[in-house]
């Protein structure tokens, strides 16, 4: 009966932390490039009071055995990088990667990698994001430019005002073994870690990675009828396992009450 206060208990962190993913993933909803996650759980050890296969005293064999279960854990929450919709923008440097792959940036001392392609300007003329983070390789525009285009194959060419090429620059994109195993560092930048693999870096459209394209945004893999479902069963779960709480404390209070 203790035990299923505690089991019970399990049960309600874990539909907390779900809640608290779906809330995230339903805050971002319209976070470019921004990619949803999963919660994964796990059941906990199990008390054993009789063994499946076991022998018993008048020669037969236990069949299924008695195992009660302490509860659940979180094992994991996995961003899911599924291929978010696009959007058409009027800005030339609003970059896409259909595919698989992330942008290079350098933020602070170390490269960092997102799928957000929303760049603009410094003030030095380079490729940056919103949060002034490079694009990697560096690419300056010059302020002559009056047109960019991208290709599929990360050729990035600049115009000038009587149509002559400023400047041909090559963009690429990086990939992963294991993106899910990315650490995610906010402001839509993703970190390596030894679950995710070292970055293999290359041209747009061969060995796996995407293709790339501009005029385009990426927008949120998250779709709000699914994370409110997702909500929903999150939340009568939660009751479920609150009335397992409660139907244990009124059962010991029962108990409590008897009298010889």
């Amino acid at each position: 009966m203790i035990r299923s206060l505690y089991s019970g208990a399990t049960g309600m962190g874990a539909q907390q932390l779900s809640t608290d993913v779906v809330a995230n993933n339903l805050a971002n909803s319209s976070t470019t490039g921004f990619k949803k996650s999963k919660p994964h759980f796990e059941d906990l050890m199990y008390r054993t009071l009789l063994v499946a296969g076991q022998t018993t005293p008048g020669g037969g064999q236990v069949p299924t055995g008695i195992q009660i279960g302490m509860g659940v854990k979180p094992s994991g929450v996995q961003k899911i990088f599924t291929q978010g919709d696009y959007t058409e923008t009027d800005n030339q440097l609003d970059f896409a990667i259909q595919g698989n792959g992330f942008f290079r940036v350098t933020h602070g001392d170390e490269d960092m990698y997102t799928r957000a392609g929303d760049f603009t300007l410094d003030s030095d003329g380079y490729i940056t994001t919103p949060s002034g983070d490079r694009l990697q390789p560096e690419i300056s525009i010059p302020i002559e430019a009056v047109t960019i285009t991208l290709e599929t194959d990360g050729t990035l060419t600049v115009f000038g005002d009587s149509e002559d090429i400023l400047a041909t620059e090559n963009i690429l994109v990086s990939t992963f073994i294991n993106p899910s195993g990315l650490f995610a560092t906010g402001q839509n930048l993703f970190r390596p870690t030894e679950g995710s693999g070292d970055a293999q870096e290359g041209t747009p459209g061969e060995d796996g990675a995407g293709t790339t394209i501009n005029n385009y945004l990426e927008l949120s893999n998250v779709s709000v009828v699914e994370e409110m479902v997702n909500m929903i069963v999150g939340q009568r779960a939660y009751e479920a396992n609150s009335k397992t709480v409660q139907t244990a404390d009124s059962m010991l209070s029962t108990a409590n009450g008897l009298k010889s």
